[in-house]
């Protein structure tokens, strides 16, 4: 399984990961159309080729190695970078209402800016 983004990209989009990745796995890039209504970026599993190069230079620290080392409160997240294609507008939708089923059942954790929300996850 490749690495996982989490909730603090959520609503921050941050591509820095995007610009260091080697392979282009990190979507939606923000010359593709599906960035601006997407709510984070996603890795795709089967692109990933494990370098890691996205973990330092994520500047909310959204970014896990894999899923064993995801944070439990994150763990929804997982399902939701595993089926995200870009072009392929179901599993994008698929993905979205993922993420949305996360910001709605974690409030508490949205209200807290995401630069500062991988410190609530500790």
């Amino acid at each position: 399984m490749a690495f996982i983004i989490t909730d603090p990209c959520i609503f921050t989009k941050d591509t820095a990961c995007v610009d260091v990745c080697p392979v282009d796995c990190i979507h939606p890039r923000k010359d593709e159309a599906e960035f601006e209504p997407a709510k984070m970026l996603y890795i795709h599993p089967e692109e990933c080729i494990d370098c890691g190069a996205c973990i330092p230079a994520c500047p909310v620290a959204a970014i896990y190695d894999s899923p064993d080392t995801t944070p439990e409160n994150q763990q929804d997240l997982i399902e939701a970078n595993t089926i995200y294609r870009i072009d392929e507008p179901d599993t994008i939708a698929q993905a979205e209402a993922m993420v949305q089923a996360h910001v709605d059942s974690h409030p508490d954790l949205m209200a807290i800016p995401g630069p500062e929300r991988a410190a609530a996850h500790q």
